[in-house]
């Protein structure tokens, strides 16, 4: 027996109007906290406005809509089917021969599609407005002129020529633009990718056109008495931006823009296991939200026979923290490379996805 075109219809409207409801108000919530803590950050700084301070917590909530948008729909479910309950009407569909599964279809739908929508519309939003949003606290914030940090090792920096690969260290590096400049500097040539061919020592270098402009600069190479040279010129293949972007957290990155980024790191020498991790947890997205559907289906089906407004919430709470500990500590193992890549990213929403369907089992065929 399918379910009718009307009663879908009713049940997916009554899901969908929950979560852009509960979304929305999520969202002015945030903002509202986010707004109070930016002015407290900000004030000691005259020169910082509150039209700064509103644009700043504006550009960081689609940001934090990501990150809430499973609980949303998490608690959307849980109100349209206590709604449907609390009237007798999901009864009534059950009298007339109708499964959960079929009423849980229209819902499951919808939240694989506003799962979709997240990844390839609210994410590239998110991506442009958290890039400009860490500019702004950069400069207005922390004082800042650049968004390059040094690491307590100094830069390191891998990069190639026409003559091989090469690993370059600065201590120290000052930005003026779009001109960079880096002091106490230490390159590590290659012939092809890993044999070991000379080093050069060099007072500072300045990224030109293709070339590092190095001063001061000691070639040693094997076998060979060291070489001073004031002015020497290596070939590079880095620019400005490739050295910026080797930086930018892959939250600053569009889903549609991560599959290339992440090739290009990796052609250049550089980890890509955090963007990879966070491409391939976006692709689990809609599973998730069909996931939290189900959470929302077994918590409301044992409301509807035992009563209590309190089981509802406090599960949807409860669910909410075990799986934001449960999604932290097998990324964790993710980037640290103790598993897959693939595994640590979709683990999540399988494990959710599968305790749904159990849950649901025992409580409909159990």
């Amino acid at each position: 027996m399918f379910l009718s075109t009307i009663i879908s219809s009713y049940i997916g409207r009554n899901f969908l109007v929950a979560f852009i409801v509960l979304f929305a108000a999520f969202l002015l919530l945030i903002l509202m906290i986010d707004t109070i803590e930016l002015m407290r950050r900000t004030a000691s700084r005259s020169e910082v406005s509150f039209n700064d301070v509103i644009q700043l917590a504006l550009l960081k909530l689609p940001h934090i809509g990501q990150k809430i948008f499973p609980f949303a729909v998490l608690f959307a479910g849980m109100t349209a089917f206590w709604r449907l309950t609390r009237s007798h009407e999901l009864e009534i569909i059950r009298a007339a021969g109708v499964s959960a599964w079929q009423f849980l279809f229209p819902i499951l739908f919808l939240a694989f599609f506003l799962g979709v929508l997240k990844v390839t519309v609210l994410n590239p939003l998110s991506s442009a407005t958290l890039s400009r949003y860490e500019k702004l606290e950069a400069t207005l914030l922390k004082g800042q002129k650049s968004l390059l940090s040094l690491s307590s090792t100094g830069l390191w920096l891998r990069q190639a020529g026409s003559k091989g690969q090469s690993v370059l260290h600065a201590q120290r590096f000052l930005q003026h633009g779009r001109d960079i400049e880096l002091r106490e500097v230490v390159v590590f040539l290659y012939k092809g990718a890993d044999h070991f061919v000379g080093r050069i020592d060099a007072e500072s270098a300045k990224l030109e056109d293709g070339f590092w402009n190095m001063r001061n600069a000691w070639l040693n190479t094997p076998e060979e008495a060291p070489k001073f040279e004031k002015q020497h010129w290596l070939e590079t293949d880095l620019t400005m931006d490739k050295i910026q972007d080797s930086f930018a957290p892959p939250e600053t990155m569009s889903f549609w823009a991560l599959p290339g980024f992440i090739e290009a790191l990796e052609e250049a020498g550089f980890s890509a296991v955090r963007h990879r991790l966070h491409w391939h947890s976006l692709l689990a997205a809609p599973l998730l939200m069909c996931a939290m559907v189900l959470i929302a289906a077994t918590f409301t089906l044992r409301q509807a026979r035992r009563g209590g407004t309190t089981f509802i919430i406090g599960g949807g709470v409860l669910t909410g923290f075990v799986f934001y500990f449960f999604s932290d500590v097998v990324f964790a193992l993710g980037l640290s490379d103790s598993i897959p890549v693939i595994l640590a990213a979709w683990t999540p929403s399988g494990v959710m996805t599968l305790l749904g369907l159990a849950m649901l089992l025992h409580l409909e065929d159990g």
